[in-house]
């Protein structure tokens, strides 16, 4: 007879569209890999008792509070999982981590890098188990762009463009939100973060930077009558010097019309290249040199089976995997970690780099100069 998993204990802080997602993400993962808990959704908080009242009937806690503290204070809780507004992470994670609790908390970690390395430095001094919410990183299709890019199979790699586009700031009409304030982010700190970790996912650390961080809305109303001056950019840009000689460039912005989900790159090198784009995520495009002439052209390569752990959640090739599956491989290696079995997939030392640079880049925008990224 099996010996019985140790349960591991959930306080979900905010319930809007990533603690949906998280929640999905525990579900699914619970059921498609050979956790190394036993999932219990404990307690959940929101902004008052009713909203928390109502996510626990529809999500599946047992237990509800109006008060995010409530979660920290409870022996009971194992783990506690934020994904509340940017500028409240570091008050909650440092809480948590100074009661002792695992932290699984979505991006941005904080809004200033010396914020984000302070929770990381409190969490490794505890020696409690991170992960930073960045899942796009766990598509089958990103881990094998990396390994024909390691494998050398596109030879020296030269030049890389990457891109996270949406549009759902792009009405100027639409109220300011937690984003717009300085302690939000901005789209570069939003989306941007994404395509600067799949960046340096895929190529390995970025060395220098060059930016170009733009406000196109310049003011939104304040939901009391007037308006409130954004200061944030709608569009970030870098130019890039990756450590391995190749350069590139990425963009972020929330105004891009018509744009829902972008999240696409390109790799260019000496012997081929590759071409990926979230919209069609279970897909990658390889292009080969070393075929033969009249034969050349872009390949689509499917998920699949071989191309772990898609296998784990279906076992046909083409019939893809969705965004939430992500968010349950993301938690399936991160509780790995938790366990022991593995070191932090993508902890608060990895969501630190990329708020570094985040904010390296935002430095270069204002001053019109290239700048060292940090190492």
């Amino acid at each position: 007879m099996a010996a019985e998993k140790p349960r591991l204990r959930i306080g979900l802080i905010g319930t809007g569209f990533m603690g949906k997602t998280h929640v999905f993400g525990f579900a699914t993962a619970q059921r498609v890999f050979d956790l190394p808990f036993e999932i219990e959704l404990h307690t959940v908080a929101d902004q008052s008792p009713e909203l928390a009242a109502r996510a626990a009937r529809e999500l599946g806690f047992a237990r509800s509070s109006g008060d995010w503290r409530s979660l920290v204070a409870d022996s009971e809780i194992d783990l506690i999982d934020i994904t509340a507004p940017n500028a409240l992470h570091k008050e909650m994670a440092l809480a948590a981590i100074a009661a002792g609790k695992h932290v699984y908390c979505e991006k941005p970690l904080a809004p200033l890098a010396a914020d984000a390395r302070e929770m990381a430095d409190a969490a490794t001094a505890a020696g409690v188990t991170t992960q930073v919410g960045f899942n796009y990183l766990c598509n089958p299709m990103l881990a094998l762009a990396r390994e024909l890019i390691a494998g050398g199979e596109l030879g020296e790699i030269r030049s890389y463009r990457g891109v996270h586009a949406e549009d759902y700031m792009i009405d100027p009409e639409a109220p300011f939100t937690f984003r717009h304030d300085p302690a939000g982010g901005g789209a570069l700190a939003d989306l941007g973060s994404h395509a600067l970790a799949t960046a340096e996912y895929l190529l390995g650390p970025i060395e220098r930077v060059m930016g170009d961080c733009v406000t196109a809305i310049a003011s939104r109303p304040d939901g009391k009558g007037g308006r409130r001056a954004v200061d944030v950019d709608d569009v970030g840009r870098a130019f890039l010097r990756f450590a391995n000689g190749a350069s590139g460039n990425v963009e972020a912005s929330w105004i891009a019309t018509g744009r829902k989900m972008q999240h696409d790159f390109e790799v260019y090198g000496s012997k081929g290249a590759l071409v990926f784009t979230q919209e069609r995520f279970n897909e990658l495009h390889f292009y080969s040199a070393a075929d033969a002439a009249g034969r050349r052209g872009f390949r689509r390569i499917e998920a699949g089976p071989e191309h772990q752990p898609y296998g784990r959640f279906c076992v046909a090739p083409g019939h893809q995997l969705g965004f939430n599956d992500l968010k349950a491989i993301e938690i399936a290696y991160y509780l790995d970690a938790v366990a022991g079995r593995s070191a932090e997939p993508f902890g608060f030392h990895a969501g630190t780099r990329i708020q570094a640079l985040v904010e390296t880049i935002q430095r270069s925008a204002r001053e019109g100069t290239w700048h060292r990224s940090p190492m």
